[in-house]
């Protein structure tokens, strides 16, 4: 069996649910640490000195490789969560292989990525041709607010890469470009009182669907505000809830939205363009309780050290070298925002990702393990 998919094979089975904001996993599948722990020992056994880092289950890994006389440090950056299993219509941590694909929860989102890069790694070290300083790192938490990139960038301290790519799944496309991620909550206030003469109270859930109305309009004026690069920013309610039963009036309601951002967008940017259309709606009950921008844009020039070496090794192995852009966000965007340029390429197709029967195409780990060892060696 080829190391990259025995790799693969144990990766899927070890549960690493992130919890996430809107419920939780059951608690013996939460948490990044069994997977941390095993990439650790994995990596120590080829001579690299792993740490876990991170508090609790929500725990990362980072590794270092020093190729004599280098001076390029690329960090090599896998996320180690993966999204609940709530729905799947396979087990999701059996992973089965079937027409040329591996099921399972995070077999394309990222465990394909990790599997590949370590199946070079391990290629390219007992070949004694590594010729890139590397740091390994398996980051907590991509899936929700990037708490594993906070514990890595503190861990290393002053000691930090040339450059990131993050494993996430591009087709093997190389990507440079992509939209930002902020999550918001509004929550509304209203006046509870006895549903049999609800003119004595005021409906905080009516008060909050006005509000919705008005985000609806200001994300069709977004589609019409188009990057050349990334196309619109979007706007999208998610999640709502209030409400405590049909015979009381409710005195409170919420949701939560998603706003995808283009660079130049900020947290303050985009708080007080919806403050201001809430205001035009006359939604005076409601405010914004939360603002997080949990993935900065990522804006990566085609001429960037990290950029050239991806486009060599892809010519390497005979995959395109033109970049690319994608709609999702990344941790290359946090880590970009924190003063390491990145970019993002890994096996698997993003429209598998997150689904009920999440897979990835094996071929595309097969090509991303050679893609990745061209990387190391050149």
């Amino acid at each position: 069996m080829e190391a990259w998919l025995r790799h693969l094979r144990d990766y899927v089975a070890i549960p690493s649910v992130n919890p996430m904001q809107s419920g939780g996993a059951a608690p013996e599948i939460q948490g990044e640490r069994r997977y941390a722990e095993h990439v650790a020992a994995q990596l120590r056994r080829i001579g690299l000195d792993a740490v876990v880092v991170g508090e609790g289950d929500r725990a990362s890994v980072v590794a270092q490789a020093t190729a004599a006389g280098a001076t390029d440090t690329v960090l090599v950056a896998s996320h180690l969560d993966t999204v609940p299993v709530d729905g799947m219509e396979i087990d999701p941590f059996d992973p089965r292989v079937e027409g040329g694909r591996l099921y399972g929860r995070g077999s394309c989102d990222t465990k394909s990525g990790m599997a590949a890069f370590v199946a070079a790694l391990e290629r390219v070290l007992a070949s004694g041709r590594l010729t890139r300083n590397v740091v390994v790192v398996g980051e907590a938490d991509e899936e929700c607010g990037s708490v594993g990139v906070r514990d890595v960038l503190e861990h290393l301290g002053t000691k930090r890469p040339d450059w990131v790519l993050a494993t996430e799944p591009t087709m093997m496309r190389l990507v440079t470009r992509h939209k930002g991620v902020a999550r918001l909550e509004l929550r509304a206030s209203g006046v509870a009182c006895h549903s049999s003469d609800p003119s004595r109270g005021r409906n905080a859930i009516v008060e909050l669907s006005r509000a919705v109305l008005a985000l609806d309009e200001l994300a069709k004026e977004l589609a019409r505000k188009v990057d050349p690069w990334l196309g619109p920013p979007t706007l999208s309610v998610g999640v709502v809830g209030g409400g405590v039963g049909a015979n009381v009036v409710p005195a409170e309601a919420w949701l939560l939205m998603d706003r995808r951002l283009l660079p130049g967008e900020t947290a303050e940017s985009i708080t007080a363009e919806i403050r201001e259309r809430l205001r035009r709606a006359g939604t005076e009950h409601v405010e914004i309780t939360r603002t997080a921008v949990e993935k900065p844009p990522l804006l990566t020039e085609d001429d960037t050290r990290g950029a050239r070496a991806c486009r060599a090794a892809l010519e390497a192995v005979g995959l395109p070298v033109d970049s690319t852009v994608a709609a999702f966000g990344t941790d290359a965007g946090v880590f970009a925002e924190k003063g390491l340029p990145g970019v993002v390429i890994g096996p698997g197709d993003i429209a598998q990702a997150h689904t009920a029967r999440e897979f990835v195409e094996l071929e595309q780990v097969a090509v991303a393990t050679e893609f990745f060892t061209q990387l190391l060696r050149r």
